[in-house]
């Protein structure tokens, strides 16, 4: 019978037209369609690597000055070494979308400095905090993947700055672009009492082979990896393109399990599980494969629909894990268990213990913004009491590693006279920016001070309650969500809102109720958003005040935060 149908489909009707069948578009794939690049983007990095463009700087730009960049490389290859041009001061958020990339440009860059896995010592830390004051007018904030990014760099000083940083072990290698970009590790990597695995050896290595790699520097777009050895989870994989995160097989031990296709952005998808263990020694293998799957069958043909999120949507994880075996590996990964629910909190803020005796403090600095003049004092005090270890996390915190027992009332109050405080503060510990209209061209509304001035008068405004935990407020300048606003308590998108007065200011659009995994709840899941629900920058913290009040007086027992603002209607939220 089906046969006859599609007989009789392929019969045109009396007097229609027979049209050729319209020829498949090209996706871009270069094992599928070929390399032939089809846009500006592919072609210019196939005209010529990323990589290439240090000699250029070395060489050219940095003694003829911003006026001799060439534009290809100035907006494109410059990202492989780290570098953005900032945004031109004075630009507010209602025209950027109206005007053209160099209007919005300033002649000064942010770069972005590395850290794979977060790990900083005393000396890298004094070397960035020098190379702040002296290149960077102080400037120094950290990102949510354990990066430091630096302003008003000039491009006269950048190969003094990476003589500096590669002098102790540091890089802006591939930084940005269509790159594997930092990666993201547990912050208590190697030290936590309850670590099932250190994954600080496979990042070192993937790092020293891969990195700077040629053959994997012309990505289809950016690509994120994210590690764990911690029961926490700690490393948000559920949005990272490629992660490992510790899982205890029945029968072969410790090993990882493997998750693809994570980001968020405009188009947010969680990643999903291949159902694979990967042993330790499998990892950098692994990683490998997963890349050049990537490198070899994403979409370049548009690079909205560049992501890996795309190819696995499309695929499945079944077909990825087929291939990732077949044509990469060359042999069959194990089926592995799903890691459990953590039980514990991944922000690490507050006091722990450590698997050899001593203690790490776990600091809250509010939504990343750091200073030369901070590490400077950092690094003073860090070394007065014999310490040569801190880490970053993907949550814009900072921990001290390695104190004495003897000294941990001392550190913990010096800490927090820096502003750096251990508690488990209302907001301060929970609260996150991206870099905002400060410095980012794409932004529309300023997030950094914005934040830091909510969390001040919130701290203020609400000192009366005690909350049953942490309520997550992201703040974003834009609708990329480099700041996670779909997977917050409370996110915020930056916008222009219209105020009962026909007043254009600055704002945001409100998402609600978000998370990934945690000790608060069983799996990630994407905010709400309500029709018109929008709060304008000086509204901020009355709106934010009423939800958690709200919150508080109609929760059911043991109801968190995100599963209150699923369940109620929408009235409620706003």
């Amino acid at each position: 019978m089906s046969a006859h149908v599609d007989e009789i489909k392929q019969v045109p009707r009396s007097g229609a037209s027979t049209r050729p069948a319209r020829p498949k578009k090209s996706n871009g794939q270069w094992k599928v369609d070929g390399q032939e690049p089809l846009n500006k983007n592919e072609i210019d990095k196939a005209a010529d690597n990323g990589l290439n463009v240090r000699t250029r700087i070395e060489e050219v730009y940095s003694k003829g000055g911003f006026a001799s960049i060439d534009p290809d490389d100035l907006h494109g290859r410059f990202r492989w070494w780290g570098l953005y041009t900032q945004r031109k001061p004075g630009i507010d958020g209602g025209r950027t979308a109206k005007l053209e990339p160099h209007e919005l440009e300033d002649e000064y860059f942010m770069m972005r400095i590395r850290t794979d896995g977060g790990a900083l010592n005393l000396e890298q830390l004094r070397t960035i905090a020098e190379i702040a004051e002296e290149f960077a007018r102080g400037s120094a904030d950290l990102t949510d993947r354990q990066n430091i990014q630096l302003h008003w760099i000039e491009i006269e000083n950048v190969p003094e700055i990476w003589r500096r940083l590669e002098a102790v072990g540091m890089q802006t290698t591939e930084a940005c672009g269509d790159v594997p970009r930092g990666f993201l590790g547990s912050p208590v990597a190697g030290i936590a009492a309850d670590e099932l695995i250190d994954p600080t050896p496979a990042i070192e290595e993937i790092t020293r082979r891969y990195i700077g790699d040629p053959s994997l520097s012309n990505l289809p777009r950016k690509y994120k990896t994210a590690i764990t050895g911690h029961p926490s989870q700690d490393v948000v994989h559920e949005i990272n393109d490629c992660s490992f995160v510790a899982v205890d097989h029945p029968e072969h031990g410790i090993g990882y399990d493997l998750w693809v296709g994570g980001a968020l952005s405009v188009v947010p998808r969680f990643a999903e599980r291949l159902g694979a263990w990967v042993a330790p020694d499998q990892v950098v293998d692994v990683w490998l494969g997963v890349t050049e799957i990537f490198r070899d069958y994403g979409y370049r043909r548009l690079r909205n629909k560049a992501r890996m999120k795309f190819l696995l949507a499309d695929w499945g994880p079944e077909k990825l894990r087929d291939v990732l075996e077949t044509e990469y590996l060359g042999y069959r990964l194990a089926d592995g268990p799903p890691p459990p629910k953590p039980m514990v909190s991944g922000d690490h803020v507050g006091v722990h213990r450590q698997k050899d005796g001593k203690y790490f403090i776990g600091t809250s600095l509010v939504a990343g913004r750091a200073s030369g003049t901070l590490f400077h004092q950092m690094a003073d005090l860090i070394e007065e009491y014999g310490i040569d270890r801190i880490r970053l996390t993907p949550m814009q915190k900072i921990l001290v590693l390695d104190v004495d027992e003897t000294d941990l009332d001392d550190v913990v109050a010096r800490l927090d006279a820096l502003g750096l405080s251990s508690r488990k503060d209302l907001f301060r510990r929970s609260v996150m920016a991206c870099t905002g209209i400060e410095y980012c061209k794409l932004a529309i509304v300023e997030t950094k001070q914005t934040a830091i001035d909510a969390v001040t008068r919130l701290e203020e405004r609400l000192a009366d309650i005690d909350l049953p935990h942490p309520i997550s407020l992201h703040l974003n300048g834009c609708p990329n969500s480099c700041a996670r606003i779909q997977t917050a308590d409370i996110g915020l998108k930056g916008q222009i809102v219209t105020t009962d007065e026909g007043e254009q200011v600055p704002g945001f659009q409100v998402h609600v109720g978000g998370g990934l995994a945690s000790k608060d709840r069983d799996e990630a899941g994407l905010g709400r958003t309500v029709r018109g629900l929008k709060v304008t920058v000086d509204g901020l913290e009355e709106y934010v005040e009423k939800m958690v009040r709200r919150f508080l007086d109609g929760r059911s027992e043991s109801e968190t935060f995100s599963e209150w603002a699923h369940r109620v209607e929408d009235e409620e939220l706003v």
